[in-house]
């Protein structure tokens, strides 16, 4: 297990530390406003086209945290890195099938503004 997870981590860090590097906090900032609706927007669309595993996206999500990005833009970032997949919409195309598919990748579209709502509402509930 630890040869197969090795690989990955490495490249999680190596990615972080890309993502350090070249991406300034003034640009999170810029690309997430503050404003709600905005910023899930943001989060999805960029989640959306950046397919990744969960545990990657968690890293990710705390770094832009970190950064100065919104909540609401972090939580739809992580719903839609793990469960849009616009890259790899042919892959699915050619194994599910296209109806299958893209009523999925809509669900998830629309799911992921909704739970990122109730994410944010609920940690500020209950946080």
């Amino acid at each position: 297990m630890l040869k197969m997870v090795t690989p990955m981590l490495l490249a999680v860090v190596g990615l972080v530390g890309i993502f350090k590097t070249y991406v300034t906090p003034e640009m999170i900032k810029a690309l997430f406003n503050g404003s709600m609706l905005h910023d899930m927007i943001v989060g999805v669309g960029v989640g959306a086209v950046s397919v990744g595993q969960p545990f990657v996206s968690y890293i990710i999500g705390g770094e832009l945290l970190k950064e100065g990005a919104s909540f609401y833009g972090v939580a739809a970032f992580i719903l839609s890195f793990v469960t849009l997949g616009v890259v790899q919409l042919p892959m699915e195309f050619g194994i599910f099938g296209a109806r299958f598919t893209l009523w999925r990748n809509f669900l998830s579209f629309v799911f992921s503004f909704f739970v990122a709502y109730l994410t944010v509402l609920s940690v500020e509930m209950f946080g």
